[in-house]
């Protein structure tokens, strides 16, 4: 099984939910999605990110921005960087894939999400557009509404954030595979299948 904790708010997590699943469909694993908020990673354990935003190494700003059109392009992704809002508030649709979870609708809505934010420039914290997101995946909106509105929810949402920066977590994407073997970022995913393949000869 491979562990995924991921925030919809970021463009390297988008490569990884895209990348993640051809590569567990190859070696017939199962995804165990954990949705998160970032931020609150971020608040807790890596004020780091928020000084690099306003006083990054320019060259270093410039080469990620490099970096993700690389990967755009290999990949096939649409994604503009930066979009209109960002960061963006992901806490409701974070809280619609908690809830989606169990109806194995997360997959599909976590993609939509993806998709609108990265690709259409479309603010994933307006109800409005995640009313749409309900249309696009055939998804009762006043129930996603209701579900989301779940004291259990919103503390699941929470549980997984904590349980992350407890586990060593610093950002999103993550992935455990093996129990405590942590992988970090789209590009360690080569890495992970390596992991994957290695415990199967032991």
């Amino acid at each position: 099984m491979i562990e995924f904790y991921f925030d919809i708010s970021s463009p390297w997590t988008y490569l990884a939910f895209h990348n993640v699943q051809p590569l567990a469909a190859e070696l017939q694993v199962t995804i165990d999605w954990k949705p998160i908020l970032v931020g609150g990673i971020f608040n807790s354990v890596n004020h780091s990110v928020y000084e690099s935003r306003t006083r990054g190494v320019p060259a270093k700003q410039n080469y990620m921005v490099k970096d993700l059109r690389d990967w755009v392009r290999h990949t096939g992704l649409n994604i503009r960087f930066p979009p209109s809002v960002f960061p963006v508030n992901s806490v409701k649709v974070m809280r619609a894939c908690l809830w989606l979870a169990p109806q194995g609708r997360l997959p599909d809505f976590a993609r939509a999400a993806f998709e609108v934010y990265w690709g259409d420039d479309q603010d994933i914290s307006q109800d409005d557009v995640i009313r749409g997101l309900c249309k696009r995946t055939g998804i009762d909106a006043e129930a996603l509404f209701a579900g989301i509105a779940q004291p259990a929810i919103k503390d699941r949402l929470r549980h997984n954030t904590e349980e992350l920066i407890a586990r060593g977590g610093f950002g999103t994407p993550t992935c455990f595979v093996n129990g405590d073997d942590m992988y970090f970022g789209n590009d360690r995913l080569p890495l992970m299948r390596e992991a994957i393949l290695r415990t199967r000869k032991t």
